[in-house]
């Protein structure tokens, strides 16, 4: 538990949206209690939200990720900030750990939108002023904002669970694809690797990708997969087969953000994965046993400290 001086979160109000566990874990850090707040569904399927408890003159969080499917998620949001506007909010501040539509953040065609800049134009629309995220799948993607943004990275919180749960010169760190190097050799350089493989793959179906070819040897090594995300898991599963057919003693699987759409959880369910270390931006569902979580929470409750304290 993070220590706090709480005369300087007088003025903050935490509004949860769907994610209760992941809200109360960030006020318990903060030594505060979530604001009262009603979320109702009309029969039509119009959503109506209510803030219950005084924002007038508060700086107030609303606390979201974008959890599949996103779009039933992100709308609470905007009806919520827009609530606070109307009750003569301070400020209004979004903690949203994943961003979704982050990866569409350029014209991969022509005639396509780019998607994260319009969730950001949205965001401003309704009156929030700042907003606090984690990992954003592209850096570019804070250039979009309008209004203040800090993007958490996360290499620090991996290189300390690496150091503690790997024995020092037992493994090897990989990228699961070119992108991902640079964060790959970040967390590498934070525990002393010099052993950093890249799996070069050619996606041909969006969200199924082919592993052409490893760079690097993985023979008799414990590989640590580094990414930003684990979608359906299809890339993932391709390059931890890849690895144990080149003689890979153990392969894990560390991402920030489980998104887990499609066949994810049969495929993270394979033999070829040994082990799987996510963080809680997103809530899964119970049903893999080999899974390790870093906890966010106390990060952002030291975020949303930091804006008050002035440290």
């Amino acid at each position: 538990m993070m220590k706090v001086d709480k005369s300087c979160l007088k003025n903050c109000i935490l509004i949860s949206g769907t994610d209760q566990i992941l809200s109360q874990k960030i006020a318990d850090n903060l030594g505060l209690k979530l604001a009262n707040r009603t979320s109702d569904t009309f029969s039509d399927g119009e959503v109506h939200v209510q803030i219950l408890d005084d924002i007038r003159g508060k700086d107030v969080f609303i606390i979201q990720s974008t959890n599949p499917p996103i779009d039933q998620h992100l709308f609470p949001v905007l009806l919520l900030a827009d609530a606070a506007r109307r009750g003569f909010a301070k400020s209004i501040n979004l903690v949203i750990p994943y961003f979704g539509y982050a990866r569409q953040d350029r014209m991969a065609e022509p005639n396509t939108p780019i998607s994260s800049k319009v969730i950001a134009d949205i965001l401003h629309s309704v009156a929030i002023n700042h907003v606090i995220t984690i990992d954003l799948h592209s850096a570019q993607t804070q250039g979009f904002f309008d209004m203040t943004i800090e993007n958490i990275t996360l290499e620090k919180q991996f290189a300390a669970y690496i150091e503690k749960n790997y024995k020092k010169d037992s493994f090897a760190i990989a990228s699961p694809d070119a992108g991902g190097v640079k964060r790959a050799r970040k967390i590498a350089d934070l525990v002393h690797c010099n052993d950093v493989i890249i799996i070069d793959k050619n996606r041909y179906v969006k969200n199924k990708s082919k592993v052409m070819n490893i760079i690097g040897d993985p023979n008799g090594k414990n590989i640590i997969i580094i990414d930003d995300m684990i979608d359906t898991a299809g890339t993932i599963c391709h390059a931890a087969a890849a690895l144990k057919e080149k003689g890979a003693n153990h392969v894990s699987v560390m991402a920030t953000h489980p998104v887990f759409s499609g066949n994810a959880y049969e495929n993270l369910n394979k033999e070829d994965i040994d082990k799987i270390i996510i963080t809680n931006t997103l809530t899964i569902k119970p049903e893999l046993t080999k899974v390790d979580f870093i906890d966010i929470s106390e990060i952002l409750a030291e975020n949303i400290y930091q804006i008050f304290s002035h440290k």
